[in-house]
């Protein structure tokens, strides 16, 4: 007997009302397909205690200047997370965006993304002509970012689609920033205590 095929039916991501090229602060994620681990590689930390970043976490993010951050996990990119790097601080040539702050972990990348309407041309420098779910600001600076990465690495490495969290104000953005500074360490230590 031949089986019926269900038809798959892609999860919506998006909140089908929102304007995507609403002025504020996105908190994106992106992930490689099949989660494999070739952007970066999380070092073990230098030195100090295995417990001192914990003490005061808040400072870590709302100080950076004169922190020494050397007892944290070191990330160190790939190759290919060179080349991701490099294209996601370039998608700053889109007018009206900046990339505020971001990690490149060994299988997904995190970053706050601050769009601003009024300074975006859609067709400047790094325009895309692909098509994007809609004819907004956010899908178009991650659809221009993915395929500027897959054309310089030759081959396609970023999952289809992305998610993303709306930042609603201070509180939601130092939770969002704090959790981008503090995810090499949870990613070393839930290596270091899940391994063999």
């Amino acid at each position: 007997m031949e089986e019926k095929r269900e038809s798959h039916k892609r999860k919506e991501l998006r909140i089908k009302q929102f304007d995507y090229s609403s002025k504020g602060a996105y908190f994106v994620t992106i992930c490689v397909q099949d989660r494999k681990r070739i952007l970066s590689e999380i070092l073990s930390p230098v030195g100090g205690g295995a417990h001192d970043a914990l003490v005061e976490p808040q400072l870590l993010i709302k100080n950076d200047e004169g922190i020494d951050d050397s007892f944290l996990p070191q990330i160190r990119l790939s190759e290919m997370g060179k080349i991701v790097e490099k294209n996601l601080l370039s998608s700053e040539n889109i007018s009206g965006v900046t990339i505020d702050r971001y990690v490149i972990m060994p299988d997904h990348i995190h970053a706050i993304i601050l769009l601003d309407p009024e300074k975006y041309i859609k067709g400047s420098e790094r325009s895309s002509r692909a098509p994007t779910p809609t004819n907004e600001m956010l899908p178009h600076v991650i659809s221009t970012f993915k395929r500027f990465c897959h054309k310089e690495i030759g081959e396609k490495i970023f999952q289809r689609g992305y998610m993303e969290h709306i930042v609603r104000d201070r509180n939601d953005y130092e939770t969002r920033a704090k959790y981008i500074y503090e995810n090499p360490m949870r990613w070393f230590y839930d290596e270091l205590y899940t391994k063999e």
